[in-house]
């Protein structure tokens, strides 16, 4: 197995802010996984932990939040292997969305 996938998304908003705003965006994001995945999630202090299970395999994602920086990092199986770059791209492009803030429309 390859190592994860990594981004790091530089903010200025506070840790609690910042966990605000994911929390919130969660939903958007579920959204955009096939309909038939099974995504579990919970927060342990300053760190989300997430499962996704779908087509029979399981990807395991955490997003670290600090007081400047989330740390996005997710962990592919070996069957999903050949998506890589194009997860680790899509990854690249839309994870600064966590941090959106939902209340403005």
């Amino acid at each position: 197995m390859s190592g994860p996938i990594s981004v790091s998304l530089p903010h200025k908003l506070g840790a609690d802010e910042a966990k605000r705003r994911i929390a919130a965006n969660l939903d958007g994001l579920v959204a955009q996984l096939p309909a038939n995945a099974r995504v579990t999630s919970a927060w342990h202090g300053d760190e989300l932990a997430m499962g996704v299970a779908v087509l029979g395999q399981s990807v395991d994602a955490r997003i670290l939040v600090e007081e400047k920086l989330v740390r996005v990092s997710i962990l592919l199986p070996p069957a999903l292997g050949m998506f890589r770059d194009a997860i680790a791209k899509r990854l690249g492009r839309d994870a600064g969305g966590l941090l959106g803030d939902a209340r403005k429309s």
